[in-house]
């Protein structure tokens, strides 16, 4: 009888194991976890999003938001480069997928490989495979990306194009030949920023001026910048140019978005983060109160970068870390940060009737049409490359001089290993 009574005590006690909550089973996570960006104002509430869902599912950690503003991480990058070097790394950082982690902080062996987790939360399945092949290499996987960016888009409002009698160019010689008539009312034709906005519009002219082909010939080391596709480019950068504001290097990419909404612009060339600013900080409905079209000349075309966040060798608090990634990667996590930052998600499962029209159509684009890598945000060359191209757009905002940019170029690139 007593051996009875025993076997059913084990089996009960098995019964009430397997039933129990994963999270009950599961070790419970206490002290830091130090997030390491540049996501704030107006981008802080998609950030937010993903740090509330994380202090719901890990309720005794503590998360610090260590924000570095500034445009495409411009002023985070030095600050992380001097806590990497002095072996002081944050518990994951923000980082743009591609070249720019596996270029610097992966070839110096300063990050994790990320293999072991991907296969374990079932990553390798949701996520396309060129984009893995993009945050790989053949001795690991380094970054979580966290949601897809475009680009290569022009931003305008309709109901101010339909008053200048106007339409949004299809190319760059539409855009050149409207140009004076926008300038005779009073409107500047393309609204432009800080210097690595100025990056950001010649990746766009450059990949209409020559191509994706040659596009992607330049960072493969085929085709040499210095080149005559490479030269034209910068002749009809320089074109461009000369319809921008002259106060551009004094604003940030959001002032430069204002100047369309509020009219006193007619075009700007910017990611789709504006689509984020627009509909989540200013209240407008995509389609109606602001309209978008590829850049001009790119049509069929999506440049696009990542944002991702990696895991550091040495990274105070490592299951923490862990925990965060593996939430970014989740569809939960994806979903939440995404249709508030104006982005589109990394997985392929997404469910799409979060969000809003303009994201819509820029997924449907990220499944049909040719995607390249963006320079100015990481994806086709090493920082090495992208701190010099920062002196050489300077050089050429004062000189004007594209043979000159476009040797320079050719230099910077044989110095990175293009």
């Amino acid at each position: 009888m007593m051996k009875t009574f025993a076997r059913l005590f084990v089996v009960l006690i098995a019964a009430l194991l397997l039933s129990a909550p994963q999270a009950v089973q599961a070790k419970e996570l206490t002290g830091d976890l130090e997030i390491f960006s540049w996501w704030a104002g107006d981008e802080g509430p998609a950030l937010q999003a993903l740090i509330d869902i994380y202090k719901q599912q890990n309720p005794k950690v503590n998360v610090i938001n260590a924000t570095v503003t500034g445009g495409s991480g411009v002023n985070a990058k030095a600050v992380l480069k001097t806590r990497m070097l002095g072996g002081q790394p944050p518990d994951s950082f923000q980082v743009h997928s591609g070249q720019e982690l596996i270029g610097t902080w992966v070839k110096a062996g300063r990050m994790e490989d990320l293999t072991p987790m991907f296969k374990e939360q079932g990553l390798m399945d949701v996520f396309p495979e060129g984009l893995l092949k993009l945050i790989g290499t053949e001795d690991g996987i380094w970054s979580v990306p966290v949601n897809i960016h475009r680009s290569n888009v022009m931003w305008y409002i309709p109901a101010n194009l339909k008053k200048w009698g106007v339409a949004a160019p299809k190319t760059w010689d539409d855009f050149l030949a409207i140009a004076p008539k926008l300038k005779a009312q009073g409107v500047v034709p393309l609204a432009l920023a800080q210097n690595w906005t100025c990056n950001h519009l010649w990746e766009s002219v450059a990949l209409a001026s020559m191509g994706a082909d040659n596009w992607d010939a330049l960072w493969s080391g085929k085709l040499k910048f210095d080149s005559p596709e490479g030269v034209k480019a910068w002749e009809l950068f320089g074109k461009v140019l000369a319809y921008t504001n002259s106060d551009a290097s004094s604003l940030s990419w959001q002032q430069a978005t204002d100047m369309v909404i509020d009219g006193r612009a007619a075009f700007n060339v910017m990611g789709d983060w504006a689509a984020g600013y627009m509909y989540t900080t200013k209240k407008m409905q995509p389609g109606k109160d602001f309209g978008w079209a590829p850049s001009p000349g790119t049509s069929g075309e999506f440049m696009f970068l990542a944002d991702s966040f990696g895991l550091p060798k040495g990274a105070p608090h490592r299951d923490n870390a862990l925990a965060w990634l593996a939430l970014l990667g989740s569809r939960k996590g994806s979903d939440a940060f995404n249709p508030l930052k104006g982005s589109i998600s990394a997985r392929k499962d997404s469910d799409l009737s979060l969000y809003n029209g303009y994201l819509q159509s820029a997924a449907k684009d990220w499944k049909s049409d040719r995607v390249v890598g963006s320079l100015a945000h990481g994806v086709a060359a090493n920082e090495t490359f992208m701190g010099g191209f920062a002196s050489v757009m300077e050089m050429f905002l004062k000189t004007r001089n594209a043979r000159t940019a476009a040797a320079a170029c050719q230099q910077l690139a044989t110095k990175a290993g293009i």
